[in-house]
């Protein structure tokens, strides 16, 4: 092997931050471990008494950076100076579940759809309390800051140029996916005034989580170059829909002969409906994973293709679970649609499929698919059909967590899901301590 330059040795921390450390292209060659971190700048790792660890390169992650001469980027794996597999390495918990697929008889196929916004500006004012807290977004297809053109709100799916301005970086984003070994089966404007979707190539849990992780990195970077900040904030503006994580899961046999979540080659099998049954008991504790900020809560409201309420149904948007419209069987899928950009894809690809794993070993039964439209049920119709609704606030999700994570430990370590809670929890207060600006508007002159 040979090569120019440096290798940036990526992984994430708890939450989801992507990290990364660069070492010399040939030290790849040379040692297991060409990359350490300190484990105890990393947000839920280690403390500082003992906090070395070691960087192990996933060879076959390993491309050059499309957009930066003279770097390589590999995806790491975490390891102890003991030579064992760090057990708070996100990717490691991913790894974990395949493994345990595997014993069941069973091999998971996933994919996603991420949704982003891409802003010219992003002004926060945050660091001096006494003059006030805020932000300002602008964007070019915005009415205000248009001097032609322009994306009405929440009517801009599918638009297309002038109209639509990110299709320039939508092309260039899916050359540097490509270049970097994922890519997606679909590219589009999404509902909201400067949004974009894309959906990405299917694979493993694992493959998934690095895909995303890279996805959003790419985003990041090519649409600096365009002069654009990517954010994956799940409701950065209100008024207007906000950005999912949507997750689409298959369970297969072993050999990948056959998708189990089919029956007689057209209906949803029992396993399949047993998996959906798992993930909407479980929906209120997984919010804690696949929806995992403040801001998920604004997301997660009546009238914005975001879902509330823990019911399934056949191609249906408002439901949690939807069962998309598929004429070859090796696409049939369940689609979860809770999840939003902020999960660590690692934690919540995971999480969802041990939840869908637990119905399968209950043999719960999900009921009858939803053929309304949700947002329309009155808080009588919600009694009377005993559905249930997400949390309504990171909070409320993380009480939910503490209380139903038993479906979990089998692969899930309980230190990392405590750890994981407390960070959360330090998250919201954070948050919750800070006056609004909507505060002043509501309450100046009570």
């Amino acid at each position: 092997m040979g090569g120019p330059g440096l290798v940036q040795i990526q992984y994430t921390d708890l939450v989801g931050f992507l990290r990364g450390v660069e070492v010399p292209y040939e030290s790849l060659e040379k040692t297991r471990f060409p990359g350490a971190l300190d484990g105890s700048s990393v947000y839920g790792f280690l403390e500082i008494e003992r906090s070395d660890l070691l960087l192990e390169p996933v060879m076959e992650t390993l491309k050059q950076v499309p957009w930066r001469e003279g770097l390589w980027r590999v995806i790491g794996r975490i390891y102890t100076p003991e030579g064992l597999r760090f057990t708070r390495d996100p990717r490691f918990v991913a790894e974990t579940l395949v493994g345990y697929l595997a014993e069941l008889g069973f091999t998971a196929i996933t994919g996603a759809e991420l949704e982003f916004f891409l802003f010219e500006s992003v002004k926060i004012k945050s660091s001096n309390p006494h003059t006030g807290l805020g932000y300002k977004l602008r964007s070019l297809e915005y009415p205000l800051y248009s001097s032609g053109y322009f994306n009405p709100v929440k009517r801009a799916y599918h638009t297309v140029e002038p109209m639509d301005t990110l299709a320039s970086f939508r092309i260039e984003f899916s050359r540097a996916l490509s270049a970097l070994g994922y890519g997606s089966d679909v590219f589009h404007h999404e509902v909201a005034v400067s949004q974009m979707e894309a959906s990405l190539r299917a694979g493993s849990p694992v493959y998934v989580g690095d895909e995303i992780v890279t996805a959003k990195w790419v985003a990041r970077n090519i649409a600096k170059s365009h002069g654009l900040i990517a954010v994956f904030m799940p409701k950065p503006v209100f008024g207007d829909n906000g950005s999912g994580l949507h997750l689409h899961m298959s369970l297969w046999d072993t050999g990948m002969k056959s998708n189990l979540f089919v029956s007689d080659g057209v209906g949803l099998s029992e396993i399949a409906r047993n998996f959906i049954a798992g993930i909407l008991e479980h929906a209120r504790s997984l919010s804690a994973i696949v929806a995992p900020t403040t801001n998920s809560y604004k997301r997660l409201v009546p009238g914005y293709e975001a879902p509330v309420y823990c019911v399934w149904g056949y191609y249906n948007r408002s439901a949690i679970i939807r069962i998309p419209a598929a004429s070859d069987p090796r696409r049939f899928r369940v689609e979860f649609r809770a999840p939003d950009p902020t999960a660590n894809p690692y934690l919540a690809i995971t999480a969802t499929i041990m939840a869908g794993l637990d119905g399968i070993k209950r043999r719960l039964d999900p009921g009858d698919p939803f053929e309304g439209n949700t947002y329309k049920l009155s808080r009588d119709d919600l009694r009377r059909l005993n559905i249930k609704t997400l949390p309504s606030s990171l909070d409320e999700a993380l009480e939910e967590l503490e209380s139903d994570m038993e479906y979990l430990k089998p692969v899930f370590p309980k230190d990392l899901l405590e750890i994981y809670i407390e960070l959360k929890r330090t998250e919201s207060r954070e948050v919750n301590m800070r006056p609004h600006p909507y505060e002043f508007y509501m309450y100046l002159s009570l």
